[in-house]
């Protein structure tokens, strides 16, 4: 289950941890021992046990729990513009962007939540954009057994923004469509159209 901020500040960081990110700020012209430096790599340390949370948990339990009483009800269920935040695994700089996630239940339905978390326990990981697209979709469909998932994703990268290209303001989309909304033309652009694409 995931942890909140407050118990994220109170695990006990090893100590090769911190030498390592003292190490870090010493390579880049910093000095850790100067005030405002001397518990960064504490604050750092528990900083990234928490950006890379969902590494101890299994995303997809939270559709463990289903309902089949929906009174018949068999369209789309679209969770839209869920914000998220992750790390790409490449240079480590944050992720930010929203996610739309849809289904169209077959017998059963799951807690509009535990969409978000599924979305957020994958999202807390060292990620790219493409395989966090396609594990929130996979483990829908895996789990729900629908007739159809769709997820897509808009995010900006920091690796982009802030560093290499230096270019801000680009987002990335990506989409993973699974089922009805893969093979047919009717229920893809209905729930695209529904997402705002």
């Amino acid at each position: 289950m995931h942890k909140d901020a407050g118990e994220f500040s109170k695990i006990p960081v090893p100590d090769e941890v911190a030498d390592a990110i003292r190490t870090l700020l010493r390579w880049t012209g910093e000095d850790p021992s100067r005030e405002g430096l001397v518990d960064t790599p504490y604050r750092v340390a528990r900083a990234w046990k928490e950006y890379c949370a969902g590494n101890a948990e299994d995303p997809s339990l939270h559709l463990s729990r289903t309902f089949e009483e929906v009174g018949g009800y068999d369209e789309i269920v679209l969770l839209r513009d869920i914000p998220f935040q992750s790390h790409c695994e490449h240079h480590m700089a944050p992720i930010s962007g929203k996610a739309s996630i849809a289904y169209m239940p077959k017998n059963r339905v799951v807690g509009i939540s535990k969409l978000a978390r599924v979305l957020h326990g994958f999202a807390r990981r060292l990620q790219v954009q493409e395989r966090l697209t396609a594990e929130v979709a996979q483990s829908i469909w895996d789990h729900l057994q629908p007739h159809g998932v769709a997820v897509v994703i808009e995010a900006t990268h920091g690796c982009m923004t802030g560093r290499g290209v230096k270019t801000p303001g680009v987002v990335m989309t990506t989409s993973r469509l699974l089922g009805c909304f893969l093979e047919d033309h009717r229920s893809r652009k209905e729930v695209l159209s529904l997402m705002g694409y």
